[in-house]
């Protein structure tokens, strides 16, 4: 019996790097030399203490090729340090600084910042304004390249979507970093099916990364913009979720030619992000974050173990979920080698990270930036980013 069953996960093993194969082939991609940008772009901005990222940031949208009518609206979500002065040095009339009010009951820091954000980047419009104009969302550790606004527009508008995401690529520099950041998009190219979803109206057939959004401004309107995930930690996922149940198509695209994200530096900022939401994306209680990481660890560390042991099934399950690490990596950006031979251990250090989030979101004791991100189910509606 425990042989058929390590055949069974191992078997899985092999499925996932396949299926990882399919949805890379199948993946959308921008354009090399993408054409000018014929709408109108505002780019924004949230920022809470991000003193040491926001100028590197905004000089890199700034240097945007291809996107004549551009607009960056910089929202200060509170900040304790010098965000806003690092802002007012910049001297652009492209730059706008919208100083934020704290969320009121019921919105999470990041969501109110971004629907502020893009309502101060389109007042009033002209009669001849372009109602369809394109919302870019950005974090300020977020470096584009410089054609990255004209190839995700170029994208959306060549396949008809509504809400692009271009995946950055991953930068990594300590030990932590490089087992822990390429699971991003190794999760959703192992099982997301990309061009099943992109046609699907089924809103759980979706993945997006906050850290660079695109999406049409007519269909974030239909969405409810922010508004409608006010409350939602994983906040990009949702604004996704919501495009999708308004009748829009949206989708992860490749973002490694686009843009380059160092998204935490060292394993005690590693650990803290990760924290404050990774209980909400694998279903947001412990029965759910449980069967996730049953699941993910048997299927990508037992057959690596029973390798170890002798068993030639493992050793073919191990070498499929390096297979499939090594191929996403090298499609998305990340280091292949010797990472790769490592995903096990990635695993593992994953269900650590679940475990403490899940606790420190039923204590109510998860953080971000000095605000609380997850109390108790019961104190879900006062939460704050």
């Amino acid at each position: 019996m425990r042989g058929r069953l390590l055949r069974v996960l191992s078997g899985t093993a092999v499925a996932g790097a396949l299926h990882a194969v399919v949805n890379l082939a199948l993946l959308r991609r921008p354009p090399a030399g993408p054409p000018p940008v014929r709408r109108p772009v505002t780019v924004v901005l949230p920022v809470r203490d991000e003193e040491a990222q926001v100028g590197g940031c905004l000089a890199a949208v700034l240097a945007q090729q291809g996107v004549p009518d551009l607009r960056v609206v910089v929202v200060d979500d509170g900040s304790t340090d010098g965000t806003a002065a690092v802002v007012r040095e910049v001297d652009d009339p492209r730059v706008q600084l919208v100083l934020a009010d704290e969320p009121p009951p019921g919105w999470l820091g990041k969501p109110h910042a971004c629907a502020a954000g893009a309502a101060a980047g389109d007042p009033d419009p002209a009669p001849d304004h372009d109602p369809d104009g394109v919302l870019v969302f950005l974090d300020a550790d977020v470096r584009l390249f410089p054609d990255a606004v004209a190839g995700a527009v170029a994208v959306l508008e060549a396949h008809g979507l509504d809400l692009v995401s271009p995946w950055p690529r991953p930068v990594t520099a300590t030990a932590a970093e490089r087992l822990l950041q390429p699971l991003g998009p190794w999760l959703w190219v192992t099982t997301l099916p990309v061009r099943l979803a992109e046609h699907s109206a089924r809103p759980s057939l979706t993945a997006a990364n906050g850290q660079f959004l695109v999406v049409r401004r007519s269909a974030y309107a239909r969405a409810g913009g922010h508004a409608a995930v006010r409350g939602d930690v994983i906040e990009d996922v949702a604004l996704a979720r919501a495009v999708k149940r308004a009748g829009g198509r949206a989708v992860p695209v490749d973002g490694s030619r686009l843009a380059a994200c160092r998204m935490y530096e060292g394993w005690p900022a590693l650990r803290a992000g990760y924290a404050k939401s990774l209980w909400a994306s694998v279903g947001g209680s412990p029965a759910a974050s449980v069967a996730v990481a049953a699941g993910l660890t048997a299927v990508w560390v037992l057959p690596a173990l029973a390798a170890l042991c002798g068993s030639r099934a493992g050793l073919v399950g191990y070498a499929a979920g390096v297979a499939g690490r090594a191929v996403s990596a090298a499609a998305t950006g990340s280091r292949v080698w010797p990472d790769s031979l490592a995903h096990p251990a990635s695993m593992l250090l994953f269900d650590v990270l679940l475990a403490g989030s899940v606790a420190g979101r039923r204590r109510g004791t998860l953080t971000w930036r000095g605000r609380p991100v997850g109390g108790a189910p019961a104190a879900r509606e006062t939460m704050a980013r």
